[in-house]
């Protein structure tokens, strides 16, 4: 690939975890660094053994230590690109080589690929002094060869890329003596190659040139003053070679390090000594602060356990007369525990179908924590009455997974705290809180709120009448929990229920869809079904039974005598009867039911309303007195029958009584019982008499003939009615006397009569009531 050196040192199995099913490999990569954002590094699909697509199906994911991602993961091509521009010595320093770690993470299963990338250098920085100007003094008797140590320059580059070798401006007095440490680096002395001489000359000015080995060369360079001193015999000599110190990181501003010492046998100003860093990184100057007079180590800058373990510095001791010794100062940083633990979410699935299989991954997280040693170690823990566990994998990685059954109807979403604790003294406590929603599942079924509905209406309602409701409720949300009602086919009064009944879909209206009749149909149930949405279905049944009250809309009818019946009624009354005497007894039902069908009977209206009576429960017609010669041969009653309804029913029946003289005689004779009663003679009187009166008043010829045609009528129409006298037969056994049924409407007894018609007419008929 273009620009980036790709180096596959092998893909090797690190570790398995027998029956946790987790994989973990490691794969070197290397890059140049300042390479640009978008660059490719490398595919990683082959060297992952993966198939197109499954890097994206398996939620691939880099994890890395640190906020800032230098790399990103093309899930769709498998194409490893740069995210971020990467200075090598910003992230690593002079530390060589310099691997920036971070895993390549999948799911389903879990496995984890360690991705080494060696970040290599480029010559991208110029050596540096850390001062614009050396300056030396130097006695003027001192021994040819004498070597006078100077400040290195530093190059952040490394290898070729570093500084090379040093050069001095052209001088007959000096030359340099380039040496190579153990570590690489280059130090360098200022060598006297010819006798100095004071009052010839007292200065010398010269420059020196530090040259790194990359493509193109980059230099730097510092201007040295050297002063030519008076004779100086003794150069300071410091207590020890070397001095070691410890130090808690963290430790506040002007804390002492340590404190060197130094010693000169000169006197006056050839013994005053000064103390000054030499040839140490620029780091030093900003974290620690050396007295130049007492030679303390104080702390200047921000000390961390975890940017630097230890640190190595070297002290010159420089008097007056220019002589100077040397020693060094190795400080180790002691950890305290001032990080806390870091939980960092690599993957969360944070909706979860309440169906979801125990076992199921919610969440990957790592817990990282940059302090050593047991301030470094965690643990990391959460609730222990959620249906959720913690599984430890590996390199700090957890699994957070299903371990009890989840149920949205009971607890729609979790709140999981996770807590990591490190082993430090005192430990250090962080907290990361994890929401996971739980998505719906249709595996609840509709539930009617009643086991049975029991619905009333009353007859002739009119079509579409609201009888009621059902009501199911589904624990189900959306579409899973949306109810839909609808009638299940049966039958009611031999016709499809669909033709009686309809239930509103969404509703659950029951609507009657026809005008119902209490006495033909009292009651009839039907069975409601309630449906979800969900996918399969869910559904619950119902019945609904639905009870028909009765209206008063039947008027009593009566039995007897007939009703609407084209023949009158007839009842014969023996003249001697007495008060209290049964003529017959009156039978009217009522189709309504209930308070509805009670009856009452009373008498409406009679010829003499003083010689009947009328019972008002059972109907019987009885004599309120004795006959006597002034009561005229035929009483008409007219009976009313009214129910109890509200408002009431009545129906009214005719009932023609003819007083008789006695049953004994076979035959008797009938009298006309068409004839008209007085109230009918007195309207008709009333229409002959005005005819007569028209006709008097117009021709008297008319008012003969037409009284003529009167007097003929009349004579032509009267009838002649013979009673025999009354036979009563003798009581039959197989009744009991004076048994009576007061609501068949039967007669008390049995009586026989004999009536003979005249007219023509000899025969007779006998029949019994």
């Amino acid at each position: 690939m273009e620009n980036c050196l790709r180096n596959i040192q092998g893909l090797y199995l690190l570790l398995l975890f027998s029956g946790s099913g987790i994989f973990c490999a490691s794969i070197h990569y290397s890059v140049p660094e300042e390479k640009r954002s978008g660059s490719l590094v490398a595919n990683v699909l082959k060297d992952l053994k993966l198939r197109a697509g499954e890097l994206s199906a398996r939620r691939a994911q880099i994890v890395s230590k640190g906020n800032k991602q230098y790399f990103h993961l093309d899930t769709s091509s498998g194409d490893l690109l740069i995210n971020d521009k990467i200075d090598r010595e910003a992230l690593c320093g002079q530390t060589e080589p310099c691997l920036f770690l971070f895993q390549i993470v999948l799911q389903n299963p879990l496995e984890f690929y360690s991705i080494e990338m060696k970040i290599e250098d480029v010559n991208d920085n110029a050596p540096r002094f850390l001062k614009k100007e050396f300056q030396l003094k130097i006695p003027e008797h001192v021994l040819l060869n004498s070597r006078f140590p100077l400040e290195s320059a530093k190059d952040q580059d490394l290898g070729d890329n570093s500084i090379q070798n040093y050069t001095l401006s052209p001088n007959e007095y000096f030359h340099l003596a380039v040496e190579s440490n153990p570590d690489g680096s280059k130090v360098v002395d200022l060598v006297l190659e010819k006798p100095l001489d004071r009052e010839k000359e007292p200065h010398f000015g010269l420059t020196l040139t530090a040259i790194d080995g990359g493509t193109p060369r980059r230099t730097g360079t510092v201007q040295i003053n050297i002063k030519v001193l008076d004779n100086n015999d003794n150069s300071p000599q410091f207590t020890q070679s070397e001095y070691k110190a410890s130090l808690k990181e963290n430790s506040p501003r002007d804390s002492l390090v340590c404190k060197v010492e130094a010693r000169d046998l000169d006197f006056g100003s050839n013994a005053h000594i000064t103390y000054s860093f030499h040839r140490v990184p620029e780091n030093i100057h900003d974290l620690f602060h050396l007295n130049e007079m007492t030679g303390e180590i104080r702390v200047l800058g921000e000390i961390d356990y975890e940017k630097e373990a230890s640190y190595d510095m070297d002290i010159k001791a420089t008097d007056d007369g220019g002589l100077s010794g040397h020693c060094k100062v190795l400080v180790e940083i002691e950890d305290v525990n001032d990080n806390v633990p870091e939980v960092s979410v690599i993957s969360l699935t944070n909706i979860i179908a309440e169906d979801a299989p125990l076992g199921t991954v919610v969440a990957l997280f790592n817990v990282a924590d940059r302090d050593s040693g047991d301030n470094g170690r965690t643990v990391c823990f959460m609730e222990s009455d959620l249906p959720f566990m913690l599984k430890t994998t590996v390199n700090n990685f957890y699994q957070l997974v299903i371990q009890n059954p989840l149920d949205r109807e009971k607890v729609t979403e979790y709140n999981i705290t996770i807590t990591a604790i490190d082993k430090g003294s005192p430990s250090l406590t962080s907290t990361r809180i994890i929401n996971v929603k739980i998505s719906d599942v249709n595996d609840n079924s509709p539930v009617f709120e009643k086991a049975l509905y029991t619905l009333q209406m009353y007859e002739n309602n009119i079509p579409g009448l609201l009888i009621g409701s059902v009501c199911a409720v589904d624990l189900d949300t959306g579409k899973n929990a949306k109810v839909i009602y609808s009638l299940l086919p049966g039958k009611i009064g031999g016709g499809p229920v669909v033709s009686y009944i309809s239930v509103d879909s969404e509703t659950g209206n029951v609507y009657a869809l026809r005008s119902l009749d209490y006495e033909q149909i009292k009651a009839f149930h039907v069975t409601v079904k309630a449906t979800d949405g969900g996918t399969p279905p869910l559904s619950s049944e119902v019945i609904v039974q639905v009870s028909i009250l009765d209206e008063n809309d039947n008027a009593p009818f009566f039995l007897y005598p007939l009703q609407n019946s084209t023949s009158p009624c007839n009842e014969l009354l023996p003249k001697t009867a007495e008060a209290g005497y049964l003529v017959t007894k009156v039978v009217a039902v009522d189709g309504d039911s209930g308070q509805n069908s009670w009856l009452s009977y009373e008498l409406l209206k009679a010829t003499d309303p003083s010689l009947f009576t009328i019972g008002a429960q059972n109907g019987e017609v009885k004599t309120r007195r004795p006959l006597n010669e002034r009561d005229t041969s035929k009483q008409r009653l007219i009976i009313l029958v009214k129910d109890n309804g509200v408002p009431p029913q009545t129906s009214t029946a005719t009932l023609n009584i003819l007083p008789v003289d006695g049953f004994s005689d076979p035959y008797m004779k009938m009298v006309d019982v068409r004839q008209q009663d007085p109230e009918e003679e007195e309207e008709t009187l009333t229409v002959y008499l005005v005819i007569c009166l028209a006709a008097v008043s117009a021709l008297f010829l008319v008012s003969v003939v037409s009284f003529v045609v009167i007097k003929i009528y009349k004579k032509g129409t009267r009838e002649c009615f013979v009673a025999a006298p009354p036979h009563f037969p003798p009581t039959r056994p197989d009744i009991p006397e004076g048994c009576s049924d007061s609501q068949s409407g039967s007669l008390s007894r049995n009586y026989r009569y004999d009536v003979c018609l005249t007219g023509g007419s000899l025969s007779s008929q006998s029949f019994s009531l």
